[in-house]
């Protein structure tokens, strides 16, 4: 088994970008490669670019906590856990990490380099102001969260 983590600091408040993240219906706003996502319950199915259906189970959907797990449940995978959390910094910005617990381990490294990428597409809506992620949950560019800056 292998164990990944990314984070980012994103200048947004932790509460704005928990309106995305707590959001599974629109991961695919925001994480490169996505098709489309559709939630049944605590069922997510995404679609990948390719077309192929990834399941996943939904664990934990916190709102409190800001924290978002998920379990991919397809055979190629022994194991996965994935975790994302948007932890507040107490000064307009937040840090969200995305962790990923998988086995076989090199399934960890694949999806571990696809959460980079879905963590800058974040950070890069969030502090332009716009980005369909944005649009989603009605966050537009004329908000207090688009305040630029860099990590």
């Amino acid at each position: 088994m292998a164990t990944l983590r990314r984070e980012i600091r994103i200048h947004a408040p932790a509460s704005e970008v928990w309106k995305v993240v707590g959001r599974p219906e629109i991961l695919h706003l925001w994480f490169p490669g996505l098709a489309n996502c559709t939630v049944n319950g605590n069922v997510r199915i995404i679609m990948l670019g390719s077309g192929m259906p990834l399941p996943e189970e939904i664990i934990t959907n916190d709102s409190l906590q800001r924290r978002f797990q998920y379990r991919i449940t397809v055979p190629i995978f022994k194991f996965h856990l994935a975790t994302v959390d948007v932890i507040d910094l107490f000064d307009d910005t937040c840090l969200v990490v995305y962790s990923t617990d998988a086995d076989p381990g090199v399934m960890a490294l694949v999806i571990g380099g696809a959460t980079t990428g879905a963590l800058e597409e974040l950070r890069k809506q969030f502090e332009s102001g716009v980005g369909p992620a944005l649009d989603a949950v009605g966050i537009n560019n004329n908000s207090s969260v688009a305040v630029g800056g860099t990590v």
